[in-house]
């Protein structure tokens, strides 16, 4: 499989794992930045303040941002993705990134998030 494909299957399960068993009280989302796009619906959205490269999901509880980068076992970063990390920190939010499915699900418990064990 293609490391995309790997990346996208791996945020399925993830998202289901978070639907299934996340604390009352935690909203949280994916944040739909990628896929192609026309110059212009790119220079529409980028007016509208998209930024470049946010971490998949965003989780808040107690009020506190958390970011999850979700990457297939032999994933990577890019710079613009290190460089929004960094953004997202030095504004307060905590922010991670879990290689396959078992690094995430331990970090969103090490976060707190869900209810009872894998």
């Amino acid at each position: 499989m293609t490391r995309r494909r790997d990346e996208q299957i791996i945020h399925r399960a993830v998202v289901d794992h978070i639907a299934w068993r996340v604390h009352p009280n935690v909203w949280w989302c994916h944040i739909p930045n990628g896929g192609r796009r026309s110059k212009i619906e790119a220079a529409i959205l980028r007016g509208q303040g998209v930024r470049p490269r946010p971490p998949d999901l965003l989780i808040v509880a107690d009020g506190k941002a958390h970011f999850l980068e979700l990457k297939a076992d032999r994933g990577r970063l890019s710079q613009a993705q290190r460089d929004c990390h960094e953004q997202l920190r030095r504004a307060g939010a905590e922010v991670a990134t879990a290689f396959g499915l078992d690094q995430p699900l331990a970090q969103l418990m090490r976060w707190d998030l869900l209810r009872g064990a894998a």
